[in-house]
């Protein structure tokens, strides 16, 4: 691509084909009388959208509408409790939970008689009202959607839509216009800070790069994503792919690098693909490789597979790795920004921080920095997990309280339960208790309450959650993902594991609290890299709000929440247990006995707690005390 107008000629072209679901100009242009968006994000995936496409196709065939009707695959649209989505435009109406077998009745009603399926739109679950626009359900109205903004939107395959949708025009505007100090002056003004961590100022970041000397640099995207219940990064990459690569691109020109790498898990195979569409696309447009856009700024893109290690979301780590070592931290100082990959100064950013630059560019930093907190600027992606209504993939402002993400974004928790906390930050984060359920949701305020922001999941748990159970899934992943390289991460976090596994089999005691919380301490103090730093944090805010459960689990011999295993017992109560044996026949060691028509007994010396008993009985006869 020789220059910018070109870009602009180039992108008038491909909104044609496009205009239908922009509704803003005259579509007297396009060939297709509808389109209909379907969601090709792993989710949707893993419940046969792709399966549905290949079904519509043939009803389009016989239907002789295959001319009139373009099927564009999408990347995620968020609401991933309701998916597969389907959007028909013009008319804008979404069908969720949609099936291959509902590819038929679309065609034969929708798009022939011209009649809603009215069996597949969504009804609210507040009002119980039919809602067949996707933007008019709750889930979307307090979002604000900027690193996703195209995400459900285009053909992340085709690089054509990304330019109809403003593509490539930051990295000409950059390019033509911009000097390097202006850029970082632009980021500055727009407060963006790095979205996969603890929040590390990005234009700081790209300061630091630009300032050394060295004949090469490096830009790195890092698509490690590795948290238990954290899918931001992977959704981008696969919804958005080209929004990546232009914000390396820029990075690139501001520090002066040539070559980046994005380092992504090879466990997440639509996103590589998607990634190597991309990147060979970009290369045939002239937007990466040599003299783009006709200057003499050079940039080149290429993939890294890591293997999944949760380490290598840490960027010393993820620097060996890339170089063919094993993913262990490095000291720092030097940092990366000094010297990182091969030695040369290298920027390494997430997949959510590089998806708002191109925004930031064309909107201006003022735009960006109009949302948000005073010392948290922009939005944040979180995926949207655990005992919560709707499940998926979101974006709000920093700001928005965690009430409002679960009761008015989340829909609620399910089955009348009452929320109890929310683990933010994934392994490195902490619980957020009830206590602050109204705290707004920004890096500041997730320090100072004990948690913190990490790379963006947020995973909610109702009254039947154990929080030392918790505090203990996650320090057990902790433990098998340490790259062993520090004593205090190593060991530290091994011994913190044998005193949660001694609480929760009955057998801890008050001291061990007290052994626990120094521990911690000790860990967050001398571990090498950000994985041991933050491995206590879950710990740490677990005791700090919740202690009153660990008391119990030690004084009492009792999980309140029962789930600890060997602090419960199964009890069948006489006087609600009809006899009807359904509990003994499905009971898998057989400690239930009983005649029939008369209550029935469990033997605690068999029991294995499996649970199956409360699943079979239909008069909520057992109960766990």
């Amino acid at each position: 691509m020789e220059d910018w107008n070109e870009l602009k000629e180039l992108r008038n072209t491909y909104r044609q084909t496009i205009l239908m679901r922009l509704k803003d100009e005259d579509a007297s242009n396009v060939d297709y009388e509808k389109e209909i968006l379907v969601c090709a994000g792993t989710g949707c995936i893993s419940s046969k959208s792709g399966e549905f496409v290949d079904a519509l196709k043939e009803e389009l065939a016989k239907n002789k509408l295959t001319d009139q009707v373009n099927i564009v695959k999408t990347g995620c649209f968020g609401l991933c409790a309701q998916g597969p989505i389907v959007i028909i435009y013009p008319e804008g109406v979404f069908y969720h939970q949609v099936q291959p077998k509902h590819a038929k009745k679309i065609v034969s009603d929708h798009l022939v008689k011209g009649k809603l399926v009215e069996k597949l739109l969504y009804h609210d679950n507040d009002s119980k009202e039919i809602i067949n626009k996707l933007m008019d359900t709750p889930f979307y109205h307090k979002q604000k959607r900027v690193a996703l903004r195209n995400c459900g939107r285009i053909d992340p395959e085709k690089i054509e839509e990304y330019i109809a949708f403003n593509g490539y025009q930051a990295l000409a505007k950059v390019v033509n216009e911009y000097s390097r100090d202006e850029v970082l002056e632009t980021l500055k003004a727009s407060g963006l800070r790095g979205r996969g961590g603890a929040g590390f100022p990005t234009f700081m970041k790209w300061s630091f790069a630009k300032a050394s000397i060295s004949d090469q640099k490096y830009v790195i995207c890092n698509a490690d994503e590795g948290d238990p219940g954290a899918f931001m990064d992977r959704s981008v990459l696969e919804g958005d792919p080209h929004a990546v690569i232009e914000a390396m691109a820029i990075a690139g020109y501001t520090i002066g690098a040539s070559q980046g790498y994005i380092y992504v898990r090879a466990e997440y195979p639509i996103a590589v693909n998607r990634l190597k569409i991309a990147i060979k696309q970009a290369r045939e447009q002239g937007v990466l490789g040599n003299h783009i856009f006709g200057s003499d700024f050079s940039f080149d893109l290429d993939l890294r597979l890591g293997a999944g290690a949760f380490v290598c979301g840490e960027e010393t780590a993820l620097l060996e790795s890339i170089e063919g070592h094993r993913g262990e931290p490095r000291p720092r100082p030097p940092f990366p920004a000094v010297k990182g990959l091969f030695g040369k100064p290298t920027i390494v950013n997430n997949v959510e921080t590089l998806a708002n630059i191109s925004q930031i560019i064309l909107k201006g930093p003022e735009w960006f920095a109009s949302f948000g907190s005073e010392k948290s600027k922009g939005t944040k992606v979180f995926a949207l997990g655990g005992k919560i209504q709707n499940t998926g993939l979101v974006e709000i402002p920093m700001g928005t309280t965690l009430r409002e993400i679960v009761e008015d974004i989340g829909g609620g928790i399910p089955n009348g339960k009452r929320f109890k906390a929310a683990q933010t930050g994934g392994p490195s984060g902490g619980c957020i208790s009830q206590v602050n359920y109204d705290v707004p949701i920004d890096y500041e305020n997730l320090k100072e309450i004990g948690s913190m922001m990490g790379s963006g999941g947020l995973i909610v748990m109702d009254e039947d959650n154990c929080m030392v159970d918790i505090a203990k899934f996650f320090l057990e992943f902790t433990v098998e993902e340490s790259c062993g390289k520090c004593v205090p991460c190593r060991v530290g976090t091994k011994r913190l594991l044998e005193l949660l596994e001694k609480i929760t089999m009955g057998n801890g005691t008050l001291e061990d609290l007290d052994k626990m919380e120094e521990l911690c301490h000790h860990i967050q103090e001398n571990s090498l890299c950000g994985l041991g730093q933050t491995a206590p944090n879950p710990v740490l805010s677990t005791l700090r709000y919740f202690k009153d459960e660990y008391v119990a689990h030690i004084e009492e011999r009792r999980c309140p929440a029962g789930v600890c295993k060997n602090l419960i017992q199964y009890r069948i109560l006489p006087d609600k247990c009809t006899g009807c044996r359904a509990c003994a026949k499905g009971c898998p060691v057989s400690a239930i006995s009983g005649e029939v028509k008369l209550a029935h007994e469990i033997d605690q010396s068999i029991c294995t707690k499996c649970g199956l008993c409360i699943d079979t009985c239909r008069y909520d006869a057992i109960t766990v005390i």
